[in-house]
């Protein structure tokens, strides 16, 4: 048995702290949030999860020192937005080795750093890893099958986790690419809100289809010009995750860009999903990093058109129909004429 900190209240935190209280691990929630601490330790439960029950024994607080002291690992399950201001909190509470798994999805739009790069620059002291793939809270938190991936700088470390996380419903792969498993992660809510424009325009499964094929054609070029692994982007954190946020209503992502494509703004999206919509924060984010690594991003360029500057999510669509003539596979030869 290992004592285990979630850092963060949320449906993910939740689902994952049901899943490896499962595994017979001691499990502590820390929230900032009094009101939701306070629901999580009378209820049981989430209100984002109804039907998932939380133990008994389970321990719930407020108190950074309490939630960090003595534990086997900590897992950084707050909404990517608030990850440097959580980090900053616990740094002086977290021991030299202490292992920090990050679960969220996203790039920090000022500095375009990954999640993990934040934690390991605000908890230096900490042995950061990232766990990631396609599993939506909803399903995790019932026990429905899914993969995902935990990735580390050491070997040792990868196993760790997977060794507290695995079962027979939770099947954990290891690598050691955890730019290329955050980026995966992060730029596949940009993907998904595109798929959800085009399921509000009312566009049919050739479209999303499309989308999904040439955007994870973005994410690996840019992913593999930052130095991430093919096989990632080819893998469950990248295709994978992917293809699940882009088709699931579970995804928030998915379901906030239906809302803009039916004409709402990103800001009255927003407001009607009531979770974080990481894709929004990436967006921007996204461009950055391809105009520093002169890397060409199509369909999250038309995104970030459609969220910040108003462009009708119809005329985008036309303007990726319309782009250019392209090879699909650009060094496969012809033969001659």
């Amino acid at each position: 048995m290992a004592k285990v900190a979630v850092l963060g209240g949320g449906s993910w935190g939740i689902a994952l702290s049901v899943l490896l209280h499962k595994n017979g691990h001691e499990i502590t929630i820390w929230s900032a949030l009094e009101k939701e601490i306070e629901m999580l330790s009378t209820e049981h439960e989430h209100k984002m999860l109804p039907g998932v029950k939380l133990a008994e024994d389970m321990i719930f607080t407020t108190d950074e020192a309490e939630a960090v002291k003595d534990k086997d690992m900590l897992v950084m399950a707050v909404a990517s937005s608030y990850t440097r201001e959580t980090a900053k909190r616990f740094k002086e509470f977290v021991a030299p080795g202490q292992i920090i798994v990050n679960v969220a999805k996203g790039i920090e739009e000022d500095t375009v750093m990954t999640l993990t790069e934040i934690i390991e620059q605000e908890i230096p002291q900490a042995t950061v890893a990232v766990l990631s793939g396609p599993s939506h809270a909803e399903e995790v938190g019932r026990g429905v099958p899914t993969t995902i991936v935990v990735g580390a700088k050491k070997k040792s470390t990868a196993e760790y986790i997977r060794s507290l996380f695995m079962n027979e419903v939770f099947r954990v792969y290891i690598s050691p690419d955890v730019l290329g498993i955050e980026l995966g992660g992060s730029l596949k809510n940009v993907v998904a809100l595109a798929a959800g424009i085009a399921d509000g325009l009312g566009y049919g499964d050739n479209t999303k289809a499309a989308l999904i094929t040439r955007g994870i054609t973005e994410i690996g070029r840019l992913g593999m010009a930052m130095g991430g692994r093919y096989e990632t982007f080819s893998g469950l954190t990248g295709i994978g995750d992917l293809i699940v946020t882009c088709a699931s209503m579970h995804s928030r992502n998915r379901r906030a860009g239906i809302l803009i494509g039916q004409g709402k703004s990103m800001e009255e999206a927003m407001s009607e999903v009531k979770m974080v919509v990481e894709g929004v924060y990436s967006a921007k984010a996204a461009m950055q990093l391809a105009k520093k690594y002169n890397v060409q991003l199509p369909i999250i360029e038309q995104v970030n058109l459609v969220l910040f500057e108003g462009k009708p999510a119809a005329e985008a669509v036309k303007d990726l129909m319309l782009r250019d003539k392209k090879i699909e596979v650009s060094d496969a030869p012809w033969e001659e004429e």
